[in-house]
């Protein structure tokens, strides 16, 4: 092996150590809230923030359980005791209780009562200050206990159920590797019989998945990044990382069984598993790519995610594993496990026996094998055409979290909108609020409209606070005027609070007939404008933006995936032909995704009781972008081992179960690691992780099967020597690389 080599892999390998430290704490600076980029409900939280500088831009629910009524005097004293200690609490930018607003909002049913807690940081995302919140809680509460035997606090809101749902993100990777590692061991044990080539793909993931949250750590400090970061690097770095160094390893067992050296041999598995990988990469990384253009920072995470791990498990792969595979030589077999053969030219061609009489078999009946494999696919592919991506129903947050459980107390005191109110900027064009009978009517005209639409339960605004008489405006605090008054007196902030029977996807219909009515009809004031936030309008923006951009990522993966094929394979028809695969592949794991998770069927197995009705916006682009990268992996085995055979003088007969008898063992065991690594992900408590991990397990499965192993080979057959037009079958150098890649 080149000298070379082993410099440029002693520099790899160094920058890997020293990155390893970073990945230990990269979970703190990656964001659970969601970032849409230019939609209205980043407007509304910019205008906050720079417009009328409210104290309550990011804020928390404090639930209060056990007290006396808020409206009492021993329930004042205890409320005025949690207020005291909040306003003490750093980073706590401002605090609304009953004590300040004597608002019948804040009497909940049963006696309960919440506080409304500001949050600002300048010091890291504002959602680190929720543990010390927390903390500052529990010692309110033990405080009261004396008193108030059954007193509870506990914190609810977007921030304190975005940091819980960071806790089930961390729980569910740990599970899922405390899973899929010691079942990947023994399905490589099985594949190679030996512990050393066994642990060598092991390795390769976890260094993947290590280097690639080390570095998104330290983009996070500067960028946007999302937690689930942190799930698709486990995932996808076990899956690739394992993958492309299976395929490294095979290549070089079958050199060494051939009889070469180990340098020899590592040179060889380097330069044909290589290309393979080489162009396997590309073709995932363009997904990645691709996610990178839509303007939602999870989406953009994952993008971010996604390449990372493609990038670093090639460069792994491609140049630490021939490293090692040359000082070790024979030795790859060390560790070997009982009752396994040893490898060797005569024991690898029996392996290929049974494949090869399975592809002799399509062969010889192509159109019964489209039929009988094809037919179920497409049924299932149909499903697709019911796939709903708006917000999903039930309650599929973690139901052991405190802010879940204080969520669930607030539905019980049937004042759960403040967590998903509507928080609508309205500004007039000439007239201000504060200061003209016409610009003050206005803004009350436009308050009781919306509080006597059924799906209302409150609206709070500055005209509804001072009861309609702009004069009761100088009595109002400094704080109030700040969050619900620009400081031009030209706009206001209205918190709409839907009733508790309007579900979430309501609320988002909501959203958009108000958006679609506009200003001017709502205030009856010809130009006026109007801009919606908050958790309804963030989910209506999330699920259109998604929706615009699908249809151009799909348009740019498949483009792109098309020109990388006909580079490589120089046929249209091989090229053509394993876009339709994939999308085919695609769309029967959406219709396996409607039928478990939207319909219900059998998701109870899954840890889901009922039918979502829907899925998450993101899982249809996500998911897209993720198999149509990793299906063609296996379509590259595949077509350029039957290339090879083309070019080596045999015949479309001959050549489809010569290619299947060298590619279909790799492509099932590499199938079977990855359908194990995402499946894991499927039993855990993050749903939207859930859904993702199923439809790639089902995709997996779908593509290494009836697809690869059936479909593809009976269509390879039926074209015949069109599968090869114009270039696939020319002697030239540049098409002789590609058969010989795998």
């Amino acid at each position: 092996m080149d000298v070379r080599r082993f410099w440029f892999a002693g520099i790899v390998l160094t920058a890997v150590v020293v990155l390893l430290p970073f990945s230990f704490h990269s979970e703190r600076h990656l964001e659970t809230a969601t970032r849409v980029e230019g939609s209205q409900a980043e407007i509304v939280r910019q205008e906050l923030v720079n417009r009328f500088r409210s104290p309550f831009v990011d804020r928390v629910v404090l639930v209060i359980q056990g007290l006396p009524p808020a409206n009492s005097p021993q329930g004042e004293q205890a409320l005025a005791t949690i207020v005291a200690g909040l306003q003490d609490e750093p980073g706590v930018s401002g605090v609304v209780s009953y004590l300040e607003l004597r608002d019948p909002i804040f009497l909940g049913k049963g006696g309960g009562t919440f506080v409304l807690v500001g949050l600002s940081s300048t010091e890291g995302p504002v959602e680190s200050l929720v543990p010390k919140l927390h903390e500052r809680a529990y010692a309110l509460e033990n405080r009261l206990r004396a008193h108030y035997p059954a007193v509870k606090l506990e914190l609810t809101g977007e921030l304190p159920l975005n940091f819980d749902i960071r806790k089930a993100s961390a729980d569910d990777v740990q599970r899922a590797e405390s899973l899929v590692i010691p079942a990947t061991l023994a399905l490589l044990l099985m594949a190679f019989g030996s512990l050393v080539a066994a642990v060598i793909p092991l390795a390769v993931g976890q260094l993947a998945i290590a280097t690639t949250l080390a570095i998104t750590g330290l983009l996070a400090q500067r960028f946007h990044l999302s937690v689930l970061v942190q799930n698709l690097a486990t995932m996808l770095g076990l899956g690739l990382g394992i993958d492309y160094a299976l395929l490294m390893v095979s290549r070089f067992r079958e050199a060494i069984s051939a009889g070469l050296d180990g340098p020899a041999a590592s040179a060889i598995a380097a330069r044909q598993a290589g290309r393979t990988l080489l162009i396997s990469a590309s073709t995932v990384a363009i997904g990645f790519l691709a996610l990178l253009t839509v303007p939602i920072s999870e989406i953009r995470s994952i993008g971010v995610a996604g390449f990372l791990v493609a990038g670093i498990s090639l460069l792994l792969t491609n140049v630490l594993v021939p490293a090692a595979l040359a000082l070790l030589g024979s030795r790859i077999d060390a560790g070997r496990m009982p009752f396994t053969p040893r490898l060797d030219a005569q024991s690898a061609a029996r392996t290929g026996v049974r494949w090869r009489r399975w592809g002799n078999v399509i062969v010889a009946h192509p159109s019964l094998a489209l039929l009988l494999a094809g037919a179920p696919l497409l049924l299932l592919a149909w499903q697709a055409m019911r796939l709903d991506t708006s917000v999903p129903q039930g309650d599929w947050l973690p139901q052991s979290a405190e802010s879940v459980q204080a969520l669930h107390a607030l539905e019980k005191m049937d004042r759960v909108g403040i967590v998903y109110s509507e928080r609508i900027v309205v500004e007039l064009p000439a007239d201000s609020i504060t200061q003209t009978d016409a610009g003050w009517n206005a803004l009350d005209r436009l308050s009781k409209r919306l509080a006597s639409d059924p799906r209302c339960a409150r609206v709070i605004s500055i005209t509804s606070i001072a009861e309609g008489n702009r004069a009761a405006l100088t009595g109002l605090s400094r704080e109030t005027r700040r969050t619900f008054l620009s400081s031009d007196g030209r706009a206001a902030l209205l918190e709409v609070l839907p009733a508790t029977s309007v579900s979430l996807r309501g609320q988002v219909d909501w959203v958009r007939e108000l958006r679609k009515t506009g200003a001017s009809v709502l205030t009856g004031v010809p130009g006026a404008t109007l801009e919606i936030g908050g958790i309804p309008a963030l989910n209506a923006d999330y699920q259109t933006i998604v929706l615009n951009h699908l249809v151009r990522v799909i348009a740019m993966v498949v483009g792109a995936t098309l020109l990388s094929l006909l580079a490589g394979f120089r046929s249209l028809f091989a090229a053509v032909k394993a876009i339709a695969l994939n999308l085919l592949s695609v769309a029967a794991s959406f219709g396996a995704l409607v039928i478990v998770f939207q319909d219900g069927h059998r998701s109870r197995l899954l840890g889901v009781p009922t039918g979502t009705g829907s899925v998450f916006p993101l899982v249809p682009i996500v998911a897209f972008a993720i198999v149509f990268g990793l299906s063609m992996d296996y379509e590259v085995f595949l077509v350029a081992r039957v290339l090879e055979a083309r070019k080596g003088g045999l015949s479309e007969m001959d050549a489809i179960p010569e290619g299947m008898a060298k590619t279909a063992g790799l492509i099932t065991s590499a199938a079977a690691i990855m359908i194990v690594v995402f499946a894991a992900f499927t039993f855990g408590n993050f749903l939207v992780v859930k859904m993702i991990g199923f439809t790639l397990a089902v995709a997996v499965l779908i593509d290494a099967t009836l697809v690869r192993i059936v479909i593809g080979p009976a269509l390879l057959r039926i074209a015949g020597d069109w599968n090869w037009w114009p270039g696939g079958l020319s002697k030239t150098p540049g098409s002789q690389g590609m058969a010989s890649r795998v």
